[in-house]
């Protein structure tokens, strides 16, 4: 078939092929959308629960009614996601199918708007039809819209706006209808996902680009109704003091303690590796949590590439491309400034505007391969190229469902390895202990409602309370003392409580006797660098040590540890902790994980590890030997 029988049989069944592409999309965004991910993560059970709670009661999980925030794991999730979903469990009952099969839907929009924009900017819908399928299979988009979370219907109100945008963007004066409708858009950024809290308003920022003489006054009054929609978020921050900025708080690099020029160092740093083309192209996240192969099409990248290069070249005058650029480069700003050096779902605004990006450089590919033969092979390289990465990533995804890593990150054996005997167990209640950093009765919530038990089943522990005697608890807490454990799946426990807790008070002084010993302590390490090593801890004292009892509270032993400078200063105290698993009785010995912390300035330092008894005393301070040994800080 030669190229331009090709194109003839391409027209003449544009409509035929056009049903028949959205039917295959359909088709791949919800296969097999109940089981992979396998089981279901903590956040999406925090966003499907209070949906659920919302769509019976009009009230969150903590009784809440109507809240512009959803107060959950220490922060805040935005309220677009949770209510829309609220809507469709108000029909359907919870459904762990229908929330995602929403997300699908979510992704599967967001490709189609960016297709249609594609076919605006360039005025060819061949090129929409390409940028729509390169969307389709990006694997970024596709496992960010797998995602029972807020971010699943990110890109999707992010290419609202850029529809909005593009549709006024040529024009003189914008009418208030077109105004309220970038209004409201940018809105949605701010209240869908927690970075567009910061790029909504850099977005508003970047109109100053359209700014003529006579349309200026548009952009005021853009600028004027996006504010007016802030001002609930103001109202509910002011009203909940550092509600929306904890999470950034504990995410963030910045310190005031740390001098202007170390700061600005440490943002182009970050910024810098954000833009790392192996991490975009090849190997993703550092640290993957919830992506099987989370980067983008290698032959769509080079494409945006000669977008971007065709924009700079001829395109830069034009409001549109120069926002364009500017939205690209300001959509890093929210994961730069945080720990992570590439985080792709505080950076899923960046593949929308590469996608947009692409659209020039589509353009110009079918432009040129309609002229010169040697230009067709390239595009049809692009296509198979584009094919082959996609056919693999579709398949890698689908064949990650059954391996033991993604069915730990999605807690997909918590249902009937942990709550289904616990519910057996026909115990009333069932106690939650959880440990700060994984609040796991989320799980028992949702899941309970699924199967249509009422909440009042489950009793949550506060950090310092301890359950009853016989008591059946589930506990995402690293040991439970006196206890009978019943089933374990990472990081879950069920146990049933087979004696009363020791007394809590302070050791005599004879307690404070300790043997430590490690056989891999670092010699070096990077500015602020985290480890974690071992150490064996002996008790050789005459006293029971007593394990952590619950996340918080006194008297419990733990490992701990301090830095000092080469003159034994103090430079930072009590850095690391690691609680008793289990009570230590007098001569046994346990292999306890340190987690520590390297100093934020390089230099030399003695690294001292250390006993403590909580609410009490160091064993150094009565007398007991701690573990040195010096560190090179580079």
């Amino acid at each position: 078939m030669t190229w331009d029988t090709a194109l003839a049989f391409l027209s003449r069944h544009k409509q035929s092929l056009a049903i028949a592409g959205v039917v295959l999309a359909a088709a791949l965004y919800a296969a097999g959308v109940r089981r992979n991910p396998p089981g279901f993560h903590l956040d999406e059970s925090s966003v499907s629960y209070n949906a659920y709670s919302i769509s019976q009661t009009g009230r969150d999980e903590h009784g809440n009614p109507w809240p512009l925030f959803f107060r959950a794991f220490g922060d805040y999730k935005n309220p677009v996601y949770v209510y829309l979903l609220a809507g469709l469990y108000k029909l359907t009952g919870p459904s762990i199918l229908v929330a995602r099969l929403f997300s699908a839907a979510g992704g599967l929009l967001a490709a189609f708007l960016l297709g249609l924009l594609a076919a605006r900017i360039t005025g060819r819908r061949a090129v929409g039809l390409l940028v729509a399928v390169s969307s389709l299979f990006t694997p970024w988009l596709y496992e960010t819209s797998r995602l029972v979370m807020e971010v699943a219907i990110y890109p999707l109100v992010l290419a609202l706006f850029l529809l909005c945008l593009h549709r006024v963007s040529a024009k003189a004066r914008w009418s208030y209808v077109e105004v309220a409708g970038l209004a409201l858009t940018l809105a949605l950024i701010t209240y869908t996902y927690s970075t567009g809290r910061l790029l909504a308003p850099l977005l508003a920022l970047g109109l100053a680009l359209f700014i003529t003489r006579e349309r200026w006054p548009s952009v005021l009054k853009t600028w004027g109704a996006y504010a007016v929609t802030v001002i609930p978020l103001l109202i509910f921050n002011w009203r909940h003091p550092g509600a929306l900025t904890a999470r950034f708080k504990a995410t963030t690099y910045l310190r005031s303690e740390a001098t202007y020029g170390e700061t600005i160092l440490e943002v182009v740093r970050h910024y810098i590796a954000h833009l790392n083309p192996w991490r975009l192209l090849v190997a993703g996240e550092p640290n993957p949590v919830i992506f099987v192969n989370g980067h983008f099409l290698l032959a769509t990248f080079i494409v945006a590439l000669i977008g971007g290069y065709l924009v700079l070249k001829n395109g830069r005058r034009e409001a549109w491309w120069r926002f364009i650029l500017y939205g690209l480069l300001v959509s890093i700003i929210p994961a730069a400034l945080t720990n992570e050096y590439f985080h792709l779902l505080r950076l899923s605004a960046l593949p929308v505007f590469l996608l947009v990006l692409s659209a020039p450089g589509f353009a110009r590919l079918l432009e040129m391969a309609q002229r010169r033969r040697a230009w067709r092979a390239a595009f049809m390289l692009v296509l198979a190229v584009t094919a082959l990465q996609a056919a693999f990533f579709v398949w890698q995804f689908h064949k990650s469902a059954s391996t033991p890593l993604r069915r730990h990150q999605f807690d997909a054996d918590y249902p009937q390895r942990i709550l289904a005997p616990a519910i057996a167990s026909s115990s009333t209640p069932i106690y939650l202990a959880d440990s700060p950093v994984v609040p796991g009765y989320i799980h028992a919530y949702w899941y309970a409602a699924l199967l249509g038990i009422n909440r009042s089943r489950f009793f949550l522990l506060q950090p310092a309370e301890s359950p009853p005697t016989g008591a059946t608890v589930i506990t995402t807490e690293a040991g439970c003392p006196r206890c009978q454990v019943l089933a374990t799946s990472e990081p879950y426990t069920l146990y049933t409580v087979n004696a009363p807790p020791l007394p809590l008070e302070p050791m005599p002084d004879e307690g404070f006797r300790a043997e430590l010993y490690s056989p891999a302590l670092p010699m070096q390490l990077r500015v602020r660098e985290q480890v974690t090593i071992p150490v064996r801890v002996k008790n050789v004292s005459e006293v029971i040590w007593l394990a952590r009892e619950r996340s918080a509270g006194q008297y419990h032993v733990s490992l701990g540890n301090h830095w000092l400078n080469l003159r034994g200063e103090m430079v930072t105290g009590d850095d690391g902790r690691s609680a008793l698993r289990q009570d230590l009785q007098p001569g046994e010995e346990i292999e306890l994980s340190l987690t520590i912390n390297a100093p934020r300035r390089a230099g030399e330092y003695i690294l001292e590890i250390d006993m403590l008894q909580e609410g009490v005393t160091w064993f150094a301070m009565k007398g007991s030997a701690t573990l040195k040994l010096p560190v090179r800080v580079e």
